[in-house]
């Protein structure tokens, strides 16, 4: 409405309990007559001659009218979300949409959406749905009219979106895309000062930064990490998801005892884990199928890959069904360490189930890795190599 009209609830109570009740002064008086449709001294306040709203113009279909008008009094359409109301008081006005909750519900469907395409189909699809959704999100943020609750609601989605998509980055191998939508997600969280969706960019940035060989900036990025956890009194889940990704950093710089202590710390979070009242979006995933990924790793990395079977072995079986594209990636990282251990028949075997499933899963980094042990089958003189390696040929 473009009135500078602003009612504490101190002042509410006054109006309501008080008689009589204190006048309100112009700017509340315009907007509590245009809510309510009638004039202010038929809400019960004592208004002096000069503030008593003066009779509609004939023909006005809406609007207050004076006391004693023989009219009688038309109520206007009243405004039943208050935030709309407030919305014009917020931002300027914008020749665009206006956008509200329920616009803000629809696009949370869509972005928590992602997760599951991403897991069941593959980055190359969710990216493609991400680009989307930003564009709309940028779009209403840019043009829309909206209130400060609705506009924090929309930066707060376009930082998870660009943290999904520093995620794409990383399984597509662009890894330079990946580290620049991580810094976009950071900064779109700052703004909205969330601590854990700043964890949950972290905890991506580690997995891009070993990737271009920036160890450091891993390490850095899990003690701030640690850091925005403990200042958002984070639940065991999210500690669980920051201890396995210092595992993956130690592991990588050859620090295996360092390795250990973050893998008995992702331990024993992860058997306090149901004492979470809730748990992020993001850090869902996590199970102890990623702590046994993270103790083969480790075990790999040693030397020792007869010690990293079992733990792959039981990540693979315990990993959930909805989770087709890390079920298949850690399926062909088995395969992998069997090859090397010399069991190429069940390493095929593995590789085969993956096959058996593909179902075209749009996944770089997961092409990469069957493509790495399509190579390696190939170079062994077995029958169930080549068959293994030419079956690869043909599904992927």
């Amino acid at each position: 409405m473009g009135v500078a009209a602003s009612v504490s609830v101190r002042q509410i109570r006054r109006w309501e309990k008080e008689s009589p009740p204190p006048l309100p002064h112009p700017g509340q008086q315009l907007v509590l007559e245009t809510m309510f449709g009638i004039p202010l001294v038929e809400m019960g306040f004592e208004v002096p001659p000069h503030r008593v709203t003066a009779p509609e113009a004939p023909g006005d279909p809406g609007g207050v009218k004076a006391p004693g008008d023989p009219g009688g009094v038309k109520r206007r359409t009243f405004v039943a979300d208050a935030g709309v109301l407030a919305a014009a008081a917020l931002v300027p006005a914008r020749p665009g949409p206006r956008v509200g909750a329920a616009d803000i519900a629809r696009l949370r469907v869509r972005l928590d959406g992602l997760y599951r395409t991403d897991h069941t189909a593959g980055s190359g699809p969710a990216m493609t749905q991400a680009h989307r959704i930003e564009g709309e999100i940028t779009g209403a943020l840019g043009t829309a009219s909206y209130t400060s609750r609705i506009g924090r609601e929309l930066q707060t989605m376009l930082a998870e979106l660009h943290g999904h998509q520093a995620w794409y980055g990383y399984d597509g191998g662009r890894i330079d895309q990946g580290r620049t939508a991580c810094v976009e997600a950071l900064t779109a969280a700052q703004l909205v000062d969330d601590p854990l969706l700043q964890v949950s960019v972290l905890e991506t940035l580690v997995l891009l930064a070993i990737k271009a060989g920036r160890t450091w900036e891993a390490a850095s990025a899990v003690e701030n990490a640690y850091r925005l956890a403990m200042r958002a009194g984070a639940g065991h889940t999210v500690y669980l998801v920051i201890a396995l990704r210092d595992a993956n950093v130690a592991t990588h710089t050859g620090d295996l005892s360092g390795a250990r202590r973050a893998l008995s710390r992702a331990v024993s979070h992860q058997g306090r884990a149901d004492a979470d009242a809730e748990v992020p979006n993001w850090a869902r995933f996590v199970g102890p199928f990623e702590v046994d990924y993270a103790t083969a790793d480790m075990y790999v990395r040693a030397g020792r890959p007869e010690r990293a079977v079992p733990f792959l072995r039981a990540a693979a079986r315990g990993i959930g069904g909805g989770l087709a594209r890390n079920s298949a990636s850690y399926r062909v990282r088995l395969a992998d360490v069997l090859l090397a251990a010399g069991e190429v028949d069940e390493a095929c075997a593995e590789v085969g189930g993956v096959l058996d499933t593909w179902g075209g899963i749009s996944s770089p980094r997961l092409l990469g890795k069957m493509r790495d042990f399509q190579r390696a089958a190939g170079a062994i003189d077995s029958p169930a190599a080549r068959e293994c390696a030419a079956r690869i040929h043909e599904t992927v």
